[in-house]
């Protein structure tokens, strides 16, 4: 498939603006539970837990999503292939399942939030580790994911040798 470079070049554009934004999201929500673990004030503390619901809804779903669905669009308009190269398979397979991943904790979220929300409850009942430690590791994947598109390691799939020996054979004739 030949698509203009212009086009390409959005869609990668597209495609790394979404994924560092989901990056640079999961670093301030690092950051929020941190706090939400951390301070001393309940106020605060509350309003961590409160963020870190709506902050999950309107910017981290959202953004894992366009960040796989432009993946998905920028291996099917490259020579890379969505299927034909190891690496990306592996970066798809990452952005699905910490997407999946932030899916199922939204309902960990609502629970946490409503908590937070109740005045009467115990700031031990509201600070939770779990925030924090689902976003460094979502934090790991996702540099794991750059480092793969950065560096491309070499390795191509059996379907990615069936479609390079297809190319060949139709070279030949």
């Amino acid at each position: 498939m030949t698509v203009p470079p212009g086009l390409r070049k959005l869609v990668l554009t597209a495609h790394i603006t979404t994924t560092v934004g989901w990056l640079g999201a999961i670093a301030a929500f690092l950051a929020v539970a941190l706090i939400g673990l951390t301070s001393d004030e309940a106020q605060t503390v509350r309003g961590a837990y409160l963020v870190m619901e709506r902050a999950a809804w309107l910017v981290l779903i959202p953004l894992a999503f366009a960040s796989v669905l432009t993946g998905i669009v920028q291996s099917l308009i490259t020579p890379w292939g969505l299927f034909q190269h190891y690496w990306v398979l592996f970066k798809l397979l990452i952005g699905i399942f910490a997407t999946v991943v932030l899916l199922m904790y939204m309902q960990t979220f609502s629970s946490m939030a409503a908590v937070a929300g109740d005045p009467g409850a115990d700031l031990g009942a509201v600070r939770n580790v779990s925030p924090a430690l689902h976003a460094s590791l979502a934090l790991l994947l996702l540099l794991v994911a750059t480092v793969l598109a950065v560096y491309k390691p070499r390795g191509i799939t059996a379907y990615g040798r069936r479609v390079e020996a297809e190319r060949r054979a139709a070279l030949r004739r």
